[in-house]
Parts: C-alpha cells; sequence; structure tokens
C-alpha cells in the first residue's frame, strides 16, 4: 500500500515538474508553474518518507524526488531571504522627491468600498493603479479618485475593468490593447515633483484558468518589457500579472525590459490569496529599471479582496535619467 502511494504521488511531482517544461499555452500545462513551492515540499516528503522503508525501484524514486526537488528549489531559491537581493534600499536625501506607487486588485465582488478608501487615504500614493474596476467600485471610491489630478478608467463587468489615477504631471496616458484580447494595459508617462520623466505600465493579463490560454497573457506581458526595451526613460511597471515571479515568461519580461525586481532577496511577499495562506503566491508584480531607486516595498492589509494591495515607494535617479 505504501509503495504504491509513494510512487503514485513520484508520478504526480514528475508530471507537474515536466509538464511546463513544454512551454505549451494550455492552462492546465501552464498552471503548473504556480504551485513550485508545494511540488519542492511534496517531492522532498516522498523522498524521506522512502528512505527507511523497502520499496520498489527504490534508487530511480529517490533519483526522480531528488532532481524534481532540485530542479523546483533552484527556481524559487531567488525569492527566499537567503538569496542575494537584486535591488538595494536606497534612503533618500533630505532633498529627494520621493513617489509613492500602490497597485490594488479589488476584486469585483468585494464591497469594501469604505476599506480600501482607508488605506488609500492612509498611504496617500502619488500613483494609484486600481484593478478589476466595475462601476459599483468606480462610485465607491469616487471621493477618493477625486482628489487626483488625473484618472483614466476603464469600467467594466468582466473583472478586468482598470483605472488608473495620479497627482503627477502626466505626458501622455492611454490604455493599449493586444490583438486578440479585450483586458487592457496601460502606459504612462509621468513627471515627478523635479520634472524628471518615466514610463508607468500598468498589466493585468487573464490567468492560465479553463477556457483561457496563456497565449494572449504572455504576448501582453512580453509587449510591455518591448515598449520598456525601446524607450531611455527609467520606467516602473506593477500589476496582477496572473503569473508567478519564477515562470519563464515572467523572467523573459525581466530579461527584455533590462528590469529588477525588489522580491528577489526578501521572500516572496505573496500577495494571492488573501484568505488562503497555504496557497498564497507572488502573482502581483512591482518591476523597476535601474534608473529607479527603491525606497520601500511592502504588502499592504487585507480589505475583502482575495488580492492583498502592493505598494512601494521610490524615486527616479536624476543624474541616470537625463
Amino acid at each position: 500500500m505504501l509503495n504504491a502511494l509513494l510512487w503514485i504521488l513520484a508520478v504526480i511531482v514528475v508530471v507537474t515538474t515536466v509538464l511546463p517544461l513544454t512551454n505549451s499555452v494550455r492552462w492546465w500545462v501552464r498552471m503548473w508553474d504556480f504551485p513550485r513551492v508545494h511540488i519542492a515540499v511534496l517531492a522532498l516528503a516522498v523522498l524521506l518518507v522512502s528512505l527507511p522503508f523497502a520499496i520498489a525501484f527504490k534508487p530511480v524514486l529517490l533519483a526522480l524526488m531528488a532532481a524534481a526537488f532540485a530542479y523546483q528549489a533552484i527556481l524559487i531559491f531567488p525569492y527566499t531571504p537567503i538569496a542575494r537581493t537584486e535591488i538595494e534600499k536606497t534612503t533618500p536625501g533630505p532633498d529627494t522627491d520621493t513617489i509613492c506607487l500602490m497597485a490594488v486588485n479589488v476584486l469585483m465582488e468585494n464591497d469594501r468600498y469604505a476599506d480600501l478608501a482607508s488605506i488609500i487615504d492612509r498611504e496617500d500614493p502619488d500613483v494609484l493603479l486600481l484593478m478589476e474596476t466595475n462601476a459599483a467600485w468606480a462610485d465607491g471610491l469616487s471621493d477618493v479618485l477625486a482628489r487626483y489630478a488625473t484618472v483614466k478608467s476603464h469600467v467594466t463587468d468582466d473583472h478586468y475593468g482598470m483605472i488608473f489615477a495620479t497627482r503627477l504631471d502626466v505626458e501622455n496616458c492611454e490604455f493599449l490593447w493586444p490583438d486578440g484580447d479585450d483586458t487592457p494595459s496601460l502606459k504612462a508617462t509621468l513627471r515627478d515633483r523635479d520634472g524628471t520623466g518615466f514610463n508607468f505600465i500598468g498589466l493585468h493579463p487573464r490567468p492560465p484558468v479553463p477556457g483561457n490560454s496563456t497565449k494572449v497573457r504572455d504576448r501582453q506581458i512580453k509587449a510591455a518589457a518591448e515598449r520598456t526595451s525601446s524607450t531611455e526613460r527609467p520606467t516602473i511597471c506593477m500589476g496582477d500579472f496572473n503569473d508567478v515571479a519564477w515562470s519563464w515568461t515572467t523572467r523573459r519580461f525581466k530579461h527584455y525590459g533590462s528590469f529588477q525586481e525588489p522580491r528577489v532577496g526578501r521572500g516572496m511577499v505573496s500577495s494571492f490569496h488573501a484568505d488562503y495562506p497555504l496557497i498564497r503566491l507572488p502573482i502581483d508584480q512591482l518591476f523597476l529599471t535601474k534608473d529607479i531607486k527603491l525606497v520601500s516595498f511592502e504588502r499592504l492589509e487585507n480589505f475583502g479582496s482575495d488580492h492583498f494591495p502592493i505598494k512601494t515607494t521610490v524615486f527616479v535617479d536624476p543624474v541616470k535619467a537625463t
């Protein structure tokens, strides 16, 4: 009985480890990018439990579990506190103009508008990106949004609404739709209070769930990186990527856009699912080009959504940005 159980678990580990290596866009393949921590734990558990027992083809089972654990651990390791940080925090000078940014997937069905409004009032971000916003959320946050000089809204009932608000000077701000998709991304060219220009990109592509392949999601993430690589302006990218930080799609995004990631070396800072700690994953992302200096990066409290808000404070290096 134990022999059969361990081999069944081993097969599950091997299959879920190998499937994402195919780079298929099928949802039931790409979904296994997400629970890599869980797969690693299962592989290690099967390996350790098998050691004292007589298991059929035991050397094969142990080798497979060790290989699967090692592979998953290599991908996960950068998002642990023992890894080397990719971006060091910088203490701003007394005259440095810092920028506070917040990205929030509100969960369209959530009706705790006042709770999120209270968080926004307290944090007072200069740049605010809201996702899954329908008309009820636009109305519920109308008093908060009225305090911003620029508000760009795409309000829908399909879980892919988006509201962007900022008090900074805006040179350009537009929603962009990839071919064959109705989920918008946002690109804005902003200036801090010292007049230094930078780009802000907001993303919320569709997740790999039944009925959705990842083809359009991957294309939208790649396009955002290509827009970054084609400009010399410093760039900040935030949003619910519906993709984990360690997937090949996100790693390609970082490479193409020459992005750095605050999570690396600081832990996963997992943002979803807010209600279930055991399946919590880092899918609400923050990426910065090298001319953006990190002051702080944090996850805020639950306000009824399935996502935690993500907040960062940064400043643009005026010397390198020129």
